[in-house]
């Protein structure tokens, strides 16, 4: 049998979790006071998943770049994909929080949206 302490990230909280493992299966999680905890603990041991963030070059705003993310996790093995996938990306002026800028990155179904809004820099669209 393997352990594996975890801090969970669930809740503020932030509980010291032990999961134990028999191979790729979780037998066990303790250490949580919810049960986002408990969940947290198996997924985090087989498969594990993050929120993306980065961002793009904009074309023709009144700044260079806007923030962007994923709209939720992805598998925390395609993260340098997905980085890669963004290097090239350029959206035009304006942008508004929630665009997508990159449809079905990485091919796992979730979307890149901006998280910053940019006006053009005639200011001609707010």
């Amino acid at each position: 049998m393997n352990e594996r302490r975890l801090t969970c990230i669930g809740c503020p909280m932030g509980c010291q979790l032990l999961v134990k493992l028999e191979g790729n299966k979780v037998i066990e999680v303790t250490g949580n006071t919810c049960n986002r905890g408990k969940e947290y603990g198996k997924k985090e041991c087989t498969n594990p998943t993050r929120i993306v963030t980065s961002s793009v070059y904009v074309e023709g705003g009144e700044i260079d770049v806007v923030p962007v993310k994923t709209e939720r996790d992805i598998p925390k093995g395609k993260i340098f994909e997905c980085i890669k996938e963004l290097k090239g990306v350029v959206v035009k002026a304006p942008v508004n929080i929630g665009d997508v800028v990159l449809k079905n990155a990485v091919g796992s179904g979730v979307n890149i949206v901006a998280t910053k809004k940019v006006r053009r820099a005639d200011n001609k669209t707010a």
